[in-house]
């Protein structure tokens, strides 16, 4: 059996107040990275953010879309325009958070190695943190570059229920509510005319319903759009 490592955190492990005063100008920053499609964000992104920044005493948390998840499947996420403009609605209000768009700029199929990579090249001062959700750490074998990625980042799990906090690589556990939102059931939402509300953050909804996202089937059946607050 493989022996697994992971620690758990449930308090900051230092302010980023008492940082400033021990180590002065010259530390070295400390970056969480959430990446992901967000298609669309919702508030259960929100929650792992706010939960791993707060925990760990980042100095920001920045939310990274991809634009075109690695992933082999056959989900087809819409423009990365629409995404990355949910996205920054979504956080507007938080201090904490912030945008990375390498990724979309970058373009192609967005992998986090040379995502990584490039960030360091770009800002060797800075340690990163890469969020990810407990059920993403069973999926870590097959990342790309996985031995070499882990050397540049410490991977931040997100506890999930019904998902062992373990892993045969490095990750620092953190604590969150336990709110059960996906982008797919929102998009499903959607299309069957079912509610938003307390899901997505209202600005996102406002975004969803301006552009007519994801409403293939409600666009046929002639709905009306006050569902998506109701």
């Amino acid at each position: 059996m493989e022996k697994t490592q992971s620690v758990t955190l449930t308090q900051p492990v230092i302010s980023v107040e008492m940082r400033e005063q021990i180590l002065g100008q010259h530390r070295r920053k400390q970056i969480g990275l959430f990446g992901g499609t967000f298609n669309p964000i919702h508030n259960g992104h929100l929650i792992m953010a706010e939960a791993a920044g707060t925990e760990l005493g980042l100095e920001k948390v920045y939310f990274m879309p991809d634009n075109q998840p690695p992933h082999v499947d056959t989900k087809t996420a819409i423009s990365a325009r629409h995404r990355v403009n949910m996205v920054q609605l979504a956080i507007a209000d938080n201090p904490l958070f912030g945008l990375e768009g390498i990724e979309i700029r970058r373009g192609g199929v967005s992998y986090t190695y040379e995502t990584m990579l490039e960030l360091h090249r770009l800002h060797p001062d800075t340690d990163y943190y890469f969020i990810i959700g407990a059920d993403m750490v069973d999926y870590l074998p097959k990342w790309s570059h996985i031995d070499e990625l882990v050397k540049l980042v410490t991977f931040v799990g997100v506890k999930r229920r019904g998902y062992t906090p373990a892993s045969r690589y490095p990750i620092l556990w953190v604590d969150a509510p336990l709110i059960d939102i996906s982008s797919t059931d929102v998009r499903d939402r959607v299309e069957n005319g079912r509610s938003l509300k307390y899901l997505v953050p209202d600005s996102v909804i406002d975004y969803i319903q301006k552009e007519g996202l994801y409403r293939e089937r409600t666009s046929i059946s002639g709905k009306s759009d006050t569902w998506l607050k109701s």
